[in-house]
């Protein structure tokens, strides 16, 4: 079981290099995915700062979707941090999948998040 642990987390940090060599600098719009919710911050590398955050637990979440893992969750909270961002002042940021492929969840809460406003 350790295995998967280990590629999982080399596949993070692979992609965390190529992000922080090839984002310019913008902040990280970073994913994490439960078995039960879906999480998602803004996230400002250089100052070591969230920015905005949403997630599939929240109280009003809650009571308004059916369970927090699936793609209509993914929705709701990729189109609630790209608000948050957005009254942050961040429009640009690079999107962290962490060691998710970009499907399914994952892939709808970056599609409403480009729906929000924000561009990567």
């Amino acid at each position: 079981m350790s295995d998967k642990f280990a590629l999982q987390e080399r596949r993070r940090r692979r992609l965390r290099y190529r992000l922080r060599t090839k984002g310019g600098g913008r902040v990280r719009l970073s994913v994490f995915r439960s078995g039960r919710h879906i999480y998602a911050q803004v996230i400002d590398d250089t100052q070591g700062r969230t920015l905005a955050a949403a997630s599939s637990l929240e109280k009003e979440m809650r009571d308004e979707l059916r369970t927090g893992a699936d793609k209509d969750a993914a929705t709701v909270v990729g189109k609630r941090v790209a608000e948050r961002a957005v009254a942050a002042g961040v429009t640009e940021v690079v999107f962290d999948r962490g060691p998710y492929l970009y499907h399914g969840r994952v892939k709808a809460l970056a599609d409403a998040a480009r729906e929000g406003g924000l561009q990567f």
